[in-house]
């Protein structure tokens, strides 16, 4: 069982990460299968919600250079950046998967430290293992990532994020019920 009392003495602040995360890990376990079974729609989707973060993240440039220093170039240069390139992605999405091919390759190479390191940190707990599964889950898939990129980013992208989010919500299922038991 994982020792709550790390985190919190607090046992209604225990039941609520205990029902939040069964909530959450069950939305993680529905949106990987979808992942796995259909990466390329997986895949579209992630970069056209990469492309619309561009583009608000742009907007929301052009506002703040707007209402400090309108004359800031650099500002207004970013805001363009931003805008363009989110909305390049939106309109074109499939240059925009192989591009999120490289980025996801570096999300799971740092997803596999993370993960070791909470590994590491609720050891001797009774479910300090299966964050260390995903920490060597997240290694493989960065390693197979790279080996067939870009050209196979097109399904990978879909594919291995959901398979992380399948095992980011086992983990979380796992919590709560580590959560339950602790009460």
């Amino acid at each position: 069982m994982v020792n709550y009392t790390l985190f919190s003495n607090d046992p209604e602040m225990i039941e609520r990460f205990g029902k939040y995360s069964k909530i959450t890990g069950v939305i993680f376990l529905i949106i990987g299968l979808v992942g796995i079974f259909w990466p390329v729609l997986m895949s579209v989707t992630t970069a056209i919600f990469v492309g619309w973060l561009f583009v608000f993240s742009g907007i929301m440039i052009g506002w703040h250079t707007w209402k400090t220093n309108p004359k800031d170039w650099l500002g207004w240069f970013k805001t363009v950046i931003f805008f363009l390139t989110g909305l390049f992605i939106v309109i074109h999405p499939f240059p925009g998967v192989a591009a999120l091919g490289l980025l996801f390759a570096i999300y799971f190479l740092l997803d596999t430290f993370a993960s070791t390191a909470l590994a590491f940190t609720m050891r001797p707990e009774k479910h300090w293992w299966i964050a260390l599964l995903n920490g060597i889950l997240s290694l493989a898939i960065a390693i197979f990532f790279l080996i067939g990129w870009p050209f196979s980013s097109l399904w990978l992208v879909g594919l291995l994020v959901g398979i992380s989010l399948f095992f980011d919500g086992i983990l979380l299922l796992s919590l709560s019920g580590a959560a339950k038991e602790a009460k």
